[in-house]
């Protein structure tokens, strides 16, 4: 009763109830035994599609113009071209399926349901892991500076190698690439769309043998910006892993065990990894000027991208009514006029003009978004107050996020949704700016603040239920998970039960997992924990104390030159429990009596 009337803390809506964050863990939670035949299902369909890029003998019945019933028939209206009308014929289905339904779902669910769900789903992703499902994996040689003992481990991208530090322009690179190459070569050459996509693949493929864990994800997709920008800070119905309880996260690699238990497969391949925790990974490159210009450079190549149409046909309905995706002469344009401007074709060949205006545009919306946020910032101070930068930052990208998703929407896929009735157009549009309006909301007030506070109270979570206490009649059918951040905080301070020595040590554990994790060195968590001090009532002086103790008990805890992360705490984890139940069963085959391997279980354990 105490609790409930004395709690304070903020509203979460509808994202409170339980059935919502049954949803908002769907994504991560799935098995992988289920998530295991969805994506060989995904990959299938998806394989066939290319199949039918090379032969599709079937479809091209459908859009006939003597076709009875077929809505996908050719109209025979005149589609003019910079003022010829364009002469089609009937075509294989293969193109239109994958750019006007295969690639718009994958937005949709990006923002809906974020990263964790699309990555664990992603038929190229799963492609890239054949080696590692055959045991094919490069491994390198590692010699151990103390012992001198050579140990092999799985090949990763050195952090200090030129990939690692300039990932983020070739991914951009590669997707501006794909772009171009769409409207030049293969939006309706069927041979071509079928050999990109099938390099693709081998790309992946060549990839996950040369580096461990999901080394094409987060090096060379192209895809890898577009994730990041619809599915951080979080998608509408995506997890948060800093709050998830649970050691496997998000869309982190996992695998299978001897017995069918999940466990992480993860080697740290990227730090921070978007996917063990995405809104860990956007805070920190939030201020990064590679972060900024994916952002803001995506905003203006899809604007760009979309607008082109327009630039080459001199209207829109060469875009809306689909004739791009059946041009069966594609490739014999690309020395043609690409521009055609006041009614009058520009010479300019359009294998020139189509880089030309996607990376004009592409300049345009990153100087654009640069722009946006310094008149905010100034701003500020003519309100006089001294500006949030990341904060202001934050918000610039939401919307910008915000902008270009419905801009896809009004584009994407519309020559198929022009082709239904009117009442299911305005229903479909409608629920395009209801779900991105919802997505802009659950966001909008996020901050690197509140994700510590929130970071911090799952950890004290987990130390106040690691103690044990009768928490039933207080929170009256609740449970420790239900409860807030202020929520948990005010629980501290009425529960009789939690005294100062349950407090301090619930506080140490918070300090002993922060410090492992990496999330706080010595020097910074008398600031980082400051808060949460001031909430539990312990002082500066003690929190110095517990650090000695924690000193004595683990020194490497506190070694300034032993850098931790949460990538490597969730690696050795992993590696720790696979050797767990390694000894398990070596224990299980020599008997019970075996006290040396019960030993050394005791020692992984410590």
């Amino acid at each position: 009763t105490c609790l409930t009337a004395a709690a304070v803390g903020p509203a979460t809506g509808w994202l409170a109830f339980k059935p919502f964050r049954s949803l908002l863990m769907a994504g991560s939670r799935l098995s992988e035994i289920r998530m295991h035949w969805v994506r060989w299902l995904l990959t299938t369909g998806w394989l066939l599609i290319i199949g039918s890029l090379f032969f599709d003998p079937f479809t091209a019945r459908f859009t006939s113009p003597e076709h009875p019933w077929s809505p996908l028939r050719l109209p025979g209206t005149c589609v003019e071209v910079q003022g010829r009308c364009l002469v089609e014929a009937p075509y294989p289905l293969g193109t239109t399926i994958f750019w006007g339904a295969v690639v718009p779902a994958g937005i949709f669910i990006l923002l809906v349901f974020g990263h964790e769900l699309w990555r664990r789903i992603c038929p190229l992703s799963f492609l890239s892991q054949i080696p590692r499902a055959l045991g094919w994996q490069r491994q390198t040689q590692k010699r151990n500076p103390k012992s001198g003992e050579i140990r092999r481990q799985l090949a990763r991208v050195p952090p200090d190698s030129w990939l690692a530090k300039h990932y983020p322009a070739l991914q951009f690179s590669w997707l501006y690439v794909g772009l171009c190459g769409r409207i030049l070569f293969f939006n309706a050459d069927r041979l071509v769309l079928a050999g990109w996509l099938l390099f693709t693949i081998a790309a992946a493929v060549a990839v996950g043998w040369l580096y461990g864990g999901k080394a094409w994800c987060q090096y060379f997709c192209p895809m890898a910006p577009v994730q990041s920008i619809y599915s951080t800070p979080a998608g509408l119905l995506g997890s948060r892993a800093h709050m998830s309880g649970t050691p496997i996260t998000q869309s982190m690699c996992r695998t299978l065990d001897g017995g069918g238990e999940e466990q992480s497969a993860c080697v740290a391949c990227q730090k921070p990894c978007i996917d063990i925790d995405a809104e860990r990974m956007y805070w920190q490159r939030l201020q990064s000027p590679a972060f900024s210009f994916e952002r803001y450079g995506y905003v203006g190549l899809v604007v760009g991208y979309f607008l082109y149409y327009y630039l080459y046909a001199g209207n829109w309905d060469y875009y809306f009514s689909g004739a791009w995706v059946r041009q069966s002469d594609q490739l014999a344009q690309l020395l043609s006029p690409g521009l055609f401007l006041f009614g009058q074709p520009i010479p300019l060949p359009r294998l020139v003009a189509v880089p030309l205006v996607l990376g004009l545009f592409t300049w345009l919306g990153w100087l654009g978004g640069r722009a946006i946020e310094a008149w905010l910032r100034r701003r500020a101070r003519s309100q006089g107050s001294e500006p949030d930068k990341i904060l202001i930052r934050h918000r610039v990208f939401l919307a910008a996020t915000f902008l270009v998703f419905n801009i896809f929407f009004l584009f994407a896929g519309r020559p198929l949704l022009l082709l239904t009735p009117a009442w299911v157009q305005y229903l479909f549009d409608m629920a395009l700016v209801a779900t991105s309006s919802l997505w802009l909301v659950r966001n909008w007030h996020r901050s690197p603040a509140l994700y510590s506070r929130e970071n911090l109270a799952e950890r004290f979570r987990r130390q106040l239920a690691k103690l044990g206490l009768n928490l039933g009649q207080v929170l009256e059918g609740r449970s420790l998970g239900d409860l807030n951040p202020d929520e948990l905080y005010v629980l501290a301070r009425v529960l009789p039960e939690f005294g100062n020595d349950q407090r301090h040590e619930a506080y140490k554990g918070v300090v002993r997992d922060a410090l492992a994790e990496g999330y706080v060195n010595v020097a910074s968590s008398l600031e980082v924990l400051r808060r949460m001090r001031q909430e539990l009532g312990i002082s500066d002086d003690e929190h110095r104390f517990l650090l000695e103790e924690l000193g004595v008990e683990d020194p490497s805890l506190l070694d300034p030159d032993q850098r931790r992360s949460l990538e490597d705490q969730v690696r050795l984890s992993g590696y720790r429990r696979s050797l767990e139940r390694v000894l398990r069963l070596q224990q299980q085959l020599a008997g019970a009596g075996s006290t040396e391997t019960g030993q050394m279980l005791s020692l992984i354990h410590i």
